[in-house]
Order: structure tokens, then C-alpha cells, then sequence
């Protein structure tokens, strides 16, 4: 229901008025006081929930999930100095919410609001925490809990909460909410839905008491899709049917030329040759695409450009000379797994169960760099789960059901990991540790035993591995995160933005916004036997993969709905690879064979040494985060390939490209043809080749003033030329 300016205003008093109705009703604190601190920011990260201190000696956990310590707090710490039960009017803790008393947090409570004389009636009544006799929090429901509306309208929600003596309480003015995308709304502290002009779909949170409930709002452009490309498969059906539902017209399908260029960066990490491209455009195979794609992920170079992700993801970094076996012995192992098409669910038990020295077992690198128990669970969990562990360690998650306890059962698993120095420098034997697998939780001091996210904790003999127990958890067939996590990565590997965004922010509160499309990536991907291939196969052979990148007049808007497709930046080492192949020259690379690739550089050494992988921003691989990898442009970039020493250097190299196109028996308009083959993988346009053919001819001067020769001209005319394609937005974005 939409509600007009007037009602909203009265919808909002009724909310206070039912609040401030239970005066028949005891108070207690974890009903009652709690919800008000957290709707005021009390017990929030920048306020009193500050890690160790809190702020002025008043701490309070965070998001009020221990409410018995927050109790404690402020009732009794400092000899109960903010509570004045005579005058409850005059307590601390009334005094500073309301300014009163001076407040660094400033005002949070306004004097004789139904917040504050709540808290007055609770102190008068003796401040109590809670009886048995009181109802129990039992769960919270938002209204609606989906709805389609216009842009630019408004939805006011309604936050029920339910409690163990079957009552319910409308709790929408102390419940929290926060959108998914503040691009697309924005949500005010009364649960005031405000929707922006931009279609698609959005999930609002809405937290109350450590409870999440979540609505899912489409917003739909509504316009008639009448025309779609045909569907090759199912990813296309779940596209296209949103598209249809939310009314938004899809872009029709790329040209050959785009396509096989898109295509080659996204598999490949680099260009299609000359060859390829004239190959592939002169073929007038109705299947051409499908078969482009199966020879693209039967090549090394697929092998080589997705180890380059996994083996950063995996943390392989050299921090001395002594990881240089290490980090190439790891990388290679990947590298050939990859190339070898090795189920997904193997390649990661080889490495979390992996025991050994690197030399006779390579993935035993992986626990070279992650020692600790504690961070082999949080990036085994965000980078394979898709789910964020890191704040459960200390308190519970603010936006998951995930608690202390879940993090330590998880950790449990990594606690048998024994480690023995070998005869080699810095390298251990890892080998499984008989004994109890259990881990401490870090408040209760409970030794609690290994359990996948929501399981049953296990019972693991002595003499087994729990590592083994944790992968056969992960690779069932209906592991809630396992394959949807790989999934959601690998589609914005090609799309550009995830299902779910952040990739690895899999979580109830902030729902895929194709839910069904997700579901089916991880089916298929299940169905497959976990193939990569297959599911790569999969997303670039379907048209919703091939749709043109030029939106039409009614999709310009569209972010996340894929009704085009959304144009990347080329990352650092495959934009490097690029160059050299349009420039004809190539970059060397210290302990490698001459010509080796970027995209096949085994670790992040090779970023010192080359100002353009650092300006150009390759990852360090510090982090499980995709998120370390810079995509955006910078000032830095564009003078670096506009005049930076090494790239004058490529375009001038001695049998390069432009010394190359000098010398070729060809006609000018053949040689400016290869050329745009090249680096766009297409022709030129008329005006472009006329341009080009007009810069050619002009006559030019060295430094003294003196006429060139007409081949040392012509060598320059065409290193300008090769300068200004890849100065362009057409050869740096994948598109």
C-alpha cells in the first residue's frame, strides 16, 4: 500500500502509540531498554560498543547482543552511577542521551519522548533484567515481505515482533533498517521506503533484538518486452524472464567481432590473434560461438589466466627468496588442475586436507601462509562459503544468524594441524595431529567441537583427519553456500557485477537479485560434478553473455538485471599482455621464460619490478577479497600509457609492430586493417581508415628540423597510431 505524505505521518504516531499503550505490562531490560539503546546508536561500533574501551569507560556490546553485560553496565558498574532511582528523570544515562549532561555522542533521546519515558517507568520499577515468567523474543516479520513498486514512490513497512506467549508487539519504530543498494533506495528510521528512478530489485534489512527479516522490492520499468534474442539455454530463460517481469527490453545480441574479443579477454585473459579473429569472422558456422568458446577453455591460456585468480585469492605471495619454490610449485599444481578440467571439490579438499612438504605435495603452500586456526576458518569460509566469519569471533554477526559459537565450531576443524621444520629454509612438514579436534570459544571458554555452518557438531576419532570431515561437508549436494558461492563469483567474473554483491557476502539479509538464476548456476554446477568448464560453458555460450554492450533507449538505467552487458576495465595483467601483443613487443620477467604472459606470473613479486602492473593495480594477494584487485581508472594510468618510458619503448621496439606494418608488402589500407584486427578485433571504419591513411602520409621532422625518409616517417606515423588505440576506452574495457 502507498501511503500519502499525511498518512505516513499518522501511521508513524500510531506506531509510538502503540508503544507507549503497555503500561499494564512489567518492562524488562532485554525487551524493553535494549531495543531503545540500539535504535539510538548506543551500543554501535562508533559509540559505546568501541572494541576494548567503549567510550569514556562505559562499554556496551555490540548491537546489544550480550545483554547481560550491557545490564551490568549500567546498572552496576561505577557503583551505579547512572541510574538514580529517587529521581529517574535525573539519571546518567537520561541525563547524557539527552544532552542534558554534556555528551560527546550528542543528542540521542528527546526529553518526554516515548523512548525516554520508557526508560523513566523502567528505572522507576527497579530496573529489572527479566523473570522466567517473561515472554521470550521469538521472531520478527516485516510487511510487506515483498512488493513491486513504481519508481520514485514510497512504502511505508511495518515491523511485527512475536513473542513466546503467542503476543505480538509493532516494534517498526525501534527496528533498524538498511538497503542493499542506496543507489536504488534509501530507507528513513521510521521504515519509510523511498524508491529511486533506477529498475530492478532491492532487499531492505530490517533488524530488531539480533532478529533479521528482510523485504524484497522490485521496481519495474514497465514497458512491453516483446522481442528477446532466443534462449540456448537456462541461463538465458532466468534472464530473460526477469527482464520480462520487471519490463525492461534487452539489448539485442554483439557482432561477431565483439563477441570473440569479449570472450578471448574474459576466458583467455588476453586478445584473440589476428589469425583467430580472421579465422573466426570468415567462418559461417551457425555454432562458431560455442565452438570458440570449447577451443578458448581447452588452451593454456584459460589455465593460466584463472590460476592467476585462484593463486591470489589463495594468498600466494613471496615475502622472501626462500617462497620462490613454494609459490611456483603451488602455482604450477593449479595451473595443471585447471588445465586438466579438476572437479572444484577436489581442487579444494587437495588443499584445506593437503598434508606434506611443498615439494612432494604443492597445495600444502596454502597453510604456509595461513597458519593461524583462526584465519584458515575465515578465508575458508569467505572465499569457498561465501559468508563473512570475521565479526562472529568476538560477538555475534550484525546482519547473519551466525554466533561465537559457529565460528569456533568451524575453527575446531583446523585445530589438529601439526607443522615440523624440514631440511629446507622456512618450509614445514604439515601432517595431521592425532587427538581431540575442538576448539576454545573465546568468552565461555567451552571447548566446542568441529560443525559446518547450521550443523549437528561432530564426533571426530583421534585418528581422523577433521579437514576431511569439513570438505565432505562442503562438497554435499545440498550445502547451502558451496556451489551458490562459486557460482555467484564466476558470473561476475563475466558479468561484471554478482547475483550477489559483495561475491562473498552470501547471507539471508542481502538475497541475490535473481534468486532463481542463482539456484540454477548451483544446481548445474552440482549436476556437473562441480565442473568449472562446464560452468563457464554454461554463462558464455548463453546470449544473455552475448548481449550487445550499447544500451537501447529504455535500458540505460539497468545495473543489475544484465539487459545489457556492462563494459570492464581490463585488469593489470591481461591490459599489459594487450599492449604487448598490439605494440609486437613483449615485457621479460625475472625467473621466468622470455615471453611468458602476465596473467602467468606465479606470485606478487613480479609487481615490484614492473611500474605498470603496480600503477595498473594487480593485488598483492594479502586478502581473500576480490576486492584488493583495483578496477577503477586513475590519473596515474592514463600518463603512464600516454607517455610512460616502457611503453615508448614497446612502440618503438626493433621487429615490434610498427616496424613490422613498415616493412609489410601491403597496401595501406591492408596494414591499417590488421591493425584494427588487432586491437579491436574488427575492421576499421571508413573514417577511421581515412584518418589513419591521412596520418601515414604527413611528412615529418627530427629533432634538428630535417626531413625523415619516408620508411622512418611512415614507422612513426604508425607508432602514433598504435598510441592512440590503446589510449581508447574501446581497446581498455572489455565490452
Amino acid at each position: 500500500m502507498l501511503l500519502r505524505p499525511l498518512c505516513i505521518l499518522s501511521f508513524a504516531m500510531s506506531h509510538c502509540a502503540v508503544f507507549a499503550a503497555g503500561e499494564s505490562r512489567p518492562l524488562n531490560f532485554i525487551n524493553d531498554i535494549q531495543p531503545i539503546l540500539t535504535k539510538a546508536s548506543c551500543n554501535s561500533g562508533a559509540c559505546h560498543a568501541k572494541a576494548i574501551t567503549g567510550q569514556r569507560g562505559f562499554r556496551l556490546s555490540v548491537l546489544g547482543f550480550e545483554s547481560d553485560e550491557d545490564y551490568e553496565a549500567i546498572v552496576k558498574q561505577g557503583k551505579g552511577r547512572r541510574i538514580f532511582p529517587p529521581a529517574p528523570e535525573e539519571s546518567l544515562l537520561l541525563t547524557k542521551a539527552t544532552n542534558q549532561t554534556p555528551h560527546g555522542g550528542g543528542k540521542k533521546l528527546e526529553p518526554g519522548s516515548v523512548f525516554h519515558q520508557t526508560l523513566v517507568r523502567w528505572i522507576k520499577e527497579g530496573m529489572p533484567y527479566e523473570s522466567p515468567s517473561d515472554a521470550k523474543l521469538t521472531g520478527i516479520s516485516v510487511e510487506p515481505a515483498t512488493v513491486m513498486l513504481k519508481p520514485l514512490s514510497t512504502q511505508q513497512l511495518k515491523v511485527t515482533a512475536a513473542y513466546s506467549d503467542g503476543s505480538k508487539r509493532d516494534v517498526t519504530a525501534l527496528a533498524l533498517y538498511e538497503a542493499n543498494d542506496r543507489n536504488m533506495a534509501e530507507v528513513t528510521e521510521q521504515g519509510l521506503m523511498k524508491i529511486r528512478d533506477l529498475p530492478g530489485n532491492i532487499a531492505v534489512m530490517v533488524r530488531y533484538s539480533g532478529l533479521v527479516s528482510v523485504c524484497s522490492i522490485s521496481v519495474p520499468l514497465g514497458l512491453a518486452v516483446t522481442s528477446v534474442p532466443p534462449e540456448k539455454n537456462f541461463v538465458d530463460k532466468l534472464v530473460f524472464a526477469n527482464l520480462k517481469r520487471l519490463g525492461i527490453p534487452p539489448s539485442p545480441v554483439c557482432d561477431d567481432s565483439t563477441f570473440l574479443r569479449r570472450v578471448s579477454l574474459d576466458i583467455a585473459g588476453r586478445l584473440p590473434t589476428l589469425e583467430e579473429t580472421q579465422t573466426f569472422l570468415a567462418n559461417r558456422s551457425p555454432n562458431k560461438r560455442d565452438e570458440a568458446v570449447d577451443a578458448l577453455l581447452k588452451s593454456p591460456d584459460y589455465a593460466d589466466y584463472f590460476a592467476n585468480k585462484w593463486t591470489t585469492l589463495l594468498k600466494n605471495q613471496r615475502e622472501d627468496a626462500a617462497d620462490i619454490t613454494a609459490n611456483f610449485a603451488f602455482h604450477a599444481w593449479m595451473r595443471d588442475n585447471l588445465l586438466a578440467d579438476t572437479p572444484y571439490d577436489q581442487i579444494v579438499r587437495q588443499i584445506l586436507a593437503s598434508t606434506g612438504t611443498i615439494v612432494s605435495n604443492p597445495p600444502v603452500a596454502w597453510y604456509k601462509r595461513v597458519k593461524e586456526p583462526n584465519q584458515q576458518l575465515e578465508d575458508v569460509a569467505q572465499l569457498f562459503l561465501g559468508v563473512r566469519m570475521q565479526c562472529a569471533q568476538c560477538h555475534h554477526h550484525p546482519f547473519e544468524k551466525w554466533r561465537q559459537a559457529d565460528y569456533y565450531h568451524l575453527a575446531a576443524f583446523f585445530t589438529r594441524i601439526g607443522r615440523k621444520p624440514t631440511a629446507i629454509a622456512g618450509e614445514d612438514l604439515i601432517f595431521h595431529k592425532r587427538g581431540k579436534a575442538e576448539a576454545e570459544h573465546r568468552k565461555t571458554r567451552v571447548m566446542l567441537k568441529p560443525a559446518g555452518l547450521g550443523q549437528t557438531p561432530l564426533d571426530v576419532a583421534p585418528d581422523d583427519d577433521p579437514r576431511l570431515k569439513l570438505v565432505d561437508w562442503m562438497a554435499e549436494k545440498n550445502n547451502p553456500f558451496f556451489a551458490k558461492s562459486l557460482a555467484n563469483r564466476y558470473w561476475k567474473h563475466f558479468f561484471k557485477k554478482g547475483l550477489v554483491e559483495p561475491e562473498d557476502d552470501l547471507r539471508d539479509s542481502n538475497p541475490p537479485t535473481n534468486p532463481e538464476l542463482l539456484d540454477a548456476l548451483a544446481r548445474h554446477f552440482v549436476d556437473s560434478k562441480f565442473d568449472l568448464k562446464a560452468l563457464v560453458r554454461a554463462i558464455t555460450q548463453s546470449h544473455a553473455y552475448q548481449l550487445s554492450a550499447m544500451p537501447n533507449d529504455a535500458n540505460a538505467l539497468d545495473r543489475q538485471n544484465f539487459s545489457h552487458f556492462y563494459p570492464k576495465r581490463m585488469t593489470a595483467e591481461v591490459l599489459l599482455d594487450s599492449v604487448d601483443m598490439v605494440t609486437g613487443s613483449r615485457t621479460d620477467f625475472a625467473d621466468l621464460p622470455p615471453g611468458t604472459r602476465a596473467v602467468a606470473l606465479p606470485d606478487n613479486s613480479y609487481n615490484r619490478a614492473s611500474p605498470f602492473l603496480k600503477v595498473f593495480g594487480r593485488p598483492e594477494g594479502s586478502s581473500v577479497c576480490e576486492c584488493e584487485r583495483t578496477q577503477s581508472a586513475s590519473l596515474a594510468q592514463s600518463l603512464h600509457l600516454m607517455n610512460a618510458s616502457d611503453i615508448k619503448s614497446k612502440l618503438a621496439a626493433a621487429n615490434g609492430m610498427a616496424d613490422k606494418l613498415t616493412k609489410l608488402e601491403e597496401p595501406e589500407p591492408k596494414r591499417i586493417r590488421q591493425l584494427y584486427l588487432s586491437a579491436y578485433s574488427r575492421e576499421p571504419s571508413a573514417e577511421e581508415a581515412r584518418i589513419a591513411e591521412a596520418h601515414l602520409a604527413k611528412p615529418r621532422m627530427d629533432a634538428q628540423g630535417k626531413a625523415l625518409d619516408s620508411v622512418r616517417s611512415r614507422r612513426m606515423g604508425y607508432e602514433d597510431i598504435i598510441w592512440a588505440l590503446v589510449n581508447t576506452k574501446e581497446f581498455l574495457y572489455n565490452h
